[in-house]
């Protein structure tokens, strides 16, 4: 058994490295329509992506996202966004392979197929229970709304990379039930059912290493950062993959 202690920003490169080998998404670049909607999680995803079909000359994960959480004494709204809100490139949807530039998942969600394939980050992860959900601040419930139109209307798949950072303990239906009620203030809480990709989920993936979460936290740029322990017979290919993203440098705006 390994151990091994990655940063959130390592953990986001993990994560979209394993899944530009995802098998589903593999065929969905040579046929159909994937649409990545804009979070900084899938950021890296887009890059590595883009990068498999030769088209990441014109992409930046700079302003890839609608909303962020951001430190005191950061530049925000009134309402909590970000408040610098120029260049704002779209979502990245892909269709038969080709990156179909400027476009969001509004303006293809309607005509998404069974099959294709919807990747949307989350915000909170319950890692025993499997669920996922997604803070919510547009009054008509945002893209995560628009995409559930396709997922349940028409079996469209959704996967949900998140980082284990995001990780909390309370079953997500009893705190969406709390923070949906009439009256409060703030975002509100959805939890979304799909397939839950984390950190864990991309080792086992790229390396066949089973990875188990020990321990957490950190300091001087660690914050944030897990301990995974690895086992089975992958555990040796997980410490190389781990070594090429823990340089990895921290988001930054």
């Amino acid at each position: 058994m390994k151990q091994f202690l990655i940063t959130p920003a390592a953990g986001k490169r993990l994560i979209a490295k394993s899944l530009v080998k995802h098998p589903e998404i593999e065929k969905k670049l040579q046929s159909g329509t994937l649409a990545i909607i804009a979070g900084t999680t899938n950021g890296y995803v887009a890059e590595e992506i883009l990068k498999t079909l030769g088209q990441e000359n014109d992409f930046s994960r700079n302003r890839f996202f609608r909303g962020v959480a951001l430190p005191p004494g950061a530049p925000v709204n009134p309402d909590g966004r970000y408040a610098d809100e120029t260049g704002f490139p779209g979502d990245v949807i892909i269709s038969e392979g080709v990156w179909q530039k400027g476009k969001t998942i509004f303006d293809v969600v309607d005509t998404l197929q069974e099959g294709d394939i919807i990747l949307k980050g989350a915000n909170a992860l319950n890692l025993e229970l499997k669920q996922t959900a997604i803070y919510i601040g547009h009054p008509q419930g945002g893209t995560i709304v628009a995409s559930l139109s396709a997922v349940v209307g028409r079996r469209v798949r959704l996967i949900l990379p998140v980082g284990l950072e995001k990780r909390v303990n309370s079953d997500l239906n009893h705190l969406a039930v709390k923070l949906n009620q009439p009256g409060l203030t703030g975002p509100r809480l959805l939890p979304v059912s799909g397939e839950v990709f984390t950190e864990i989920e991309a080792l086992k993936l790229l390396t066949g290493a089973d990875a188990q979460l020990v321990a957490v936290g950190g300091v001087g740029g660690a914050e944030g950062s897990v301990w995974l322990a690895t086992d089975g017979s992958g555990a040796k290919n997980a410490e190389k993959i781990i070594k090429e993203v823990s340089s990895e440098p921290r988001f930054s705006l």
